[in-house]
């Protein structure tokens, strides 16, 4: 990997990924809605090009600009009502990488996708549902795809964390662990078309 691109990159899950890339020598094309959000820190460190995921060409003009690989971070801001937004945004990654030929993404959702539908508390029902219509999207996408489900998701500083296929390791992890491990996992094909949950090391 050289160069990414991020969406979702001014929450706080995007913008830990956008940090972690830039901690990692990589050159960082961060896909932004609202202009006014991009931080003063990033300065000329990161590119940016502006869009919206619900609309394809932006999508596609992003992904031709000479990226190697993708971070998916959409968000909903805390929005917890019914949306297809992320699922439908997802789609139009997909279709725009193939198209441009850019074969490997990463993908944060939600450890609420390793439980039973029936157990998800049920003011979360609505934004699981269109997690698991973006899984869906890319479990059928045919690219090298890295699933990944953390649970809280905490203001707190780096620590030891640990990464689990088919399962949650625990309860919290640092956004900045988060951020980290979306970037990372490009470059490692053992995650690959996996579902990975990840956690902060306790004790």
């Amino acid at each position: 990997m050289n160069k990414i691109l991020v969406f979702g990159s001014t929450g706080q899950t995007g913008m830990a990924a956008v940090d972690a890339a830039l901690l990692q020598g990589l050159t960082v094309l961060a896909f932004v809605r609202n202009t006014s959000k991009i931080p003063d820190s990033w300065g000329s460190k990161v590119q940016t090009v502006v869009g919206d995921a619900l609309q394809y060409d932006t999508v596609l003009n992003a992904v031709n600009q000479g990226v190697d690989g993708v971070v998916v971070a959409l968000g909903t801001r805390n929005k917890l009502e019914a949306t297809t937004d992320m699922s439908e945004g997802m789609k139009n990654i997909v279709k725009a990488m193939k198209a441009a030929n850019v074969t490997t993404v990463s993908v944060c959702l939600s450890s609420f996708l390793f439980m039973d539908p029936e157990k998800v508390p049920k003011m979360f029902n609505e934004i699981n549902a269109d997690h698991k219509r973006m899984l869906d999207v890319v479990k059928n996408s045919g690219l090298n795809y890295i699933a990944v489900f953390p649970p809280h998701i905490a203001d707190e500083p780096k620590s030891n964390y640990t990464i689990k296929h088919d399962a949650s390791p625990g309860r919290v992890i640092s956004k900045y662990d988060l951020g980290e491990f979306l970037v990372s996992s490009l470059s490692k094909p053992e995650h690959y078309g996996k579902s990975c949950g990840i956690a902060k090391v306790v004790g």
